[in-house]
């Protein structure tokens, strides 16, 4: 690779690394023949992902595996335990080569329910087909422990591995054992419990599994009750400290779930241009295949046509033979023997609901990356935004926008900032003292300078802005569009800003009709309008301030002919005020600034005295 290509793909890994997401997931690295050479786990992957490319922080078998990756790919979960167990199921199906090696093919444990007479319930590794029905994997061995403890503390049932069968309980076959001594069995082997009543402890403990711990903590809350009451403090808090270690500790994978299998996952985000699919499947209980395409629209397709064709493409692509397929929304499949499930809950629904995260983020990280390619795209892309939000002809490319600024109506000055292509154009910004008002009157003043600006824009054949906003609502509005409409018949599209009680911008008015627009926070939209109503704000203010500032230094010497800036700076310096210059002689002024200066200053005083 030569230093032109090394640095494409270092431009091109960086727009990928600046644009991965502050979330849980999984990362994968891969080389110049597409191959995974290593798969990683995070809690936040854009942050663990980018130290790999601090130079300062590498080590040499760092550096070795960062000078292999051609590309990245990352899947998106719901927490840090989900990227653990994706990660292990990633790195067994792929076999990275700057993985550590497994050196055994344990996985995380799980609990099953056992299908027999009189169910099991115990911690495995395995996973047998048709043996029961397993939940987990858990990454918190510590929490599965307790969680098994605890239900065998609230439910007596059996541990034994005997082959209970309805005949041997009849005739009598078995014996209890130890635990039914101990009152830790309920002995359904010599029938002191029915099957009923005992598939009534399983289904308890079958909702806590899978997630319904209402039960438990009831049960539990109970117990520290009784033993408090009974003045048993030191068992109350055993009995706390289980509580607490569920309620903190206790992990289920909402990624992968045992009683699923063999199964593809699509969803789908499009636009004007542009359809990402997400796939994911399901083998074994176990996501092995995360992957997102994109296609690039070209007879404005729908999403039904365009899932399809990513349903085949992918699937031919990874080689699966899934008999169900979960989407988002029903479509006809030119596929035999396939079922397609539309999930509103359940796992399944997780399922997709992840495979929808993946999606929308890897749509929003392509976006930022042709973003940071050609900035303009951004940009033009907001315009047709505001476009079509205020319904106008032609895209907002000149933004123009005014304030007042006055206190109690003095110094009354405005101020007009100018965006182009959502860019300040800082050149362009004017400053207007108001001449022709009188007192606080902010719709007056606007009015003035709105004719005095458009008024000489007409005159000279100047560009007229495409756009004009009023910080100031309906009634800035109404002031601007009297003179730009019924006085100076142009034609240009006018809104206003509205702030909340928080002096925050919060709608947009547009039209003769005062149609609203609702600014939602943090959006493209909303940070623009939020910015161009702060620079002209800034403008304004800082216009009057100086204003302000200059008439509050301007002193009687200022009107003095043959007295300059510098001289009169050396006699405030001197004499601290105009009063006290007035009080001395005319050697002690010839002292500071000579005695010619000193006899046009003494002249003035003594003429002004007259006066």
């Amino acid at each position: 690779m030569n230093k032109e290509d090394r640095a494409k793909r270092e431009l091109y890994l960086k727009g990928i690394v600046n644009n991965l997401p502050d979330s849980p997931g999984c990362y994968q690295y891969l080389n110049e023949t597409g191959t995974i050479i290593y798969v990683g786990k995070a809690k936040n992957l854009k942050r663990r992902v980018s130290s790999y490319f601090n130079k300062e922080q590498q080590t040499l078998k760092t550096r070795l595996l960062v000078a292999k990756i051609a590309d990245i790919r990352y899947v998106v979960v719901n927490s840090e335990a989900d990227a653990l167990l994706l990660e292990n199921n990633l790195i067994k199906r792929h076999k990275p080569r700057y993985n550590v090696l497994l050196k055994d093919d344990k996985t995380y444990p799980s609990i099953c329910i056992s299908n027999d007479y009189f169910p099991k319930i115990f911690k495995t590794r395995k996973i047998i087909k048709g043996a029961g029905r397993y939940f987990g994997p858990y990454t918190n061995a510590g929490a599965l422990h307790a969680l098994l403890e605890l239900i065998k503390e609230l439910y007596p049932l059996r541990t034994c591995n005997l082959s209970i069968t309805p005949e041997g309980v009849r005739n009598c076959k078995y014996s209890a054992c130890l635990e039914y001594q101990i009152k830790k069995c309920c002995a359904p082997c010599i029938a002191k419990i029915s099957q009923e009543d005992y598939l009534e402890y399983i289904a308890e403990v079958t909702s806590i599994l899978k997630g319904d711990i209402k039960i438990l903590q009831e049960k539990l809350i109970a117990g520290m009750k009784e033993k408090a009451m009974k003045m048993e403090f030191e068992e109350a808090q055993e009995i706390k400290k289980r509580y607490e270690l569920i309620e903190n500790f206790r992990t289920r994978s909402e990624v992968v779930s045992s009683s699923l299998t063999n199964i593809d996952i699509f969803s789908i985000e499009s636009d004007e241009k542009s359809a990402f699919i997400n796939f994911l499947h399901i083998t074994n209980g176990c996501i092995n295949q995360a992957f997102t395409i994109e296609y690039q629209k070209k007879l404005d397709e729908s999403d039904e046509e365009l899932i399809s064709m990513g349903i085949v493409e992918l699937r031919e692509k990874f080689g699966s033979n899934a008999k169900e397929i979960i989407l988002p929304f029903p479509i006809e499949l030119p596929i035999e023997g396939i079922t397609v499930t539309v999930p509103q809950k359940g796992e399944k629904a997780r399922l997709l609901a992840l495979s929808r995260l993946n999606v929308k983020q890897y749509k929003v990280d392509r976006l930022k990356q042709e973003e940071k390619l050609n900035p303009e795209q951004k940009a033009t892309r907001l315009m047709k935004e505001i476009q079509e939000a205020m319904h106008l002809e032609k895209l907002p490319v000149t933004i123009e926008c005014f304030d007042n600024s006055n206190i109690q109506g003095s110094d009354a000055v405005a101020a007009c900032v100018v965006f182009r292509k959502l860019k300040p154009s800082k050149k362009d910004y004017r400053k207007y003292n108001i001449k022709t008002v009188e007192g606080p009157d902010d719709y007056a003043s606007m009015r003035e300078v709105v004719r005095r600006r458009y008024g000489r824009i007409k005159e000279e054949g100047g560009e007229l802005p495409s756009l004009i906003i009023a910080d100031g609502g309906k009634g800035q509005m109404e002031a601007i569009r009297s003179i730009v409409e019924d006085e100076l018949h142009l034609d240009i599209p006018i809104a206003g800003l509205v702030k909340d009680g928080r002096h925050r911008t919060s709608e947009l008015i547009v039209g003769h009709n005062n149609e609203v627009i609702g600014l939602k926070q943090n959006t493209p939209l909303f940070r623009l309008m939020t910015q161009i109503q702060d620079e002209v704000h800034r403008f304004a203010i800082t216009f009057h301030r100086d204003k302000r500032s200059k008439r509050q230094t301007t002193s009687e010497l200022d009107s003095i002919k043959g007295i300059g800036e510098k001289s009169k700076q050396a006699l405030l310096q001197h004499f601290k005020s105009v009063k006290r210059i007035k009080l001395a002689d005319t050697e002690e002024i010839a002292s500071i600034i000579g005695k010619a200066k000193a006899e046009i200053v003494a002249n003035h005083i003594k003429n002004s005295k007259e006066e």
